[in-house]
């Protein structure tokens, strides 16, 4: 079992920068990829960034490409989603994931274990 707490949400200005930590609880962090989904009202859950279990590979969806980046710290059982330049259309609820295997990361449903989230909100 593994749990997931999100936190650094919060609301920020348009082109603004916010950073986003997930803590997992147990000692196997490192046994898991890990990835960020997020969900704005009234839309799905959109795939934001993944990470392997050693970090050396990460993934990201289109719309944060170039802008968002994650990394994790598995001493600290921690993963990061770093997000720049941020615009009106990244406010969502945030949520981190965790992934027993290491591939197909951009799929919500291979993840085994989710956070509650944490909102995100830009004004404009």
């Amino acid at each position: 079992q593994v749990q997931l707490v999100e936190s650094g949400g919060g609301l920020v200005q348009a082109g603004g920068s916010l950073r986003l930590s997930c803590a997992a609880s147990g000692r196997t962090f490192s046994t898991y990829a890990m990835g960020w989904f997020r969900q704005a009202p009234g839309k799905e859950r959109e795939f934001v960034a993944a990470i392997t279990r050693s970090g050396v590979n990460t993934y990201y969806g289109d719309s944060v490409k170039g802008r968002f980046t994650i990394s994790r710290d598995n001493a600290k059982n921690t993963v990061y989603l770093q997000m720049n330049s941020l615009n009106s259309e990244d406010t969502a609820v945030y949520y981190c994931a965790a992934d027993r295997a290491d591939w197909d990361l951009r799929n919500a449903a291979e993840y085994d274990y989710w956070g509650q989230g944490t909102q995100v909100t830009v004004s404009s």
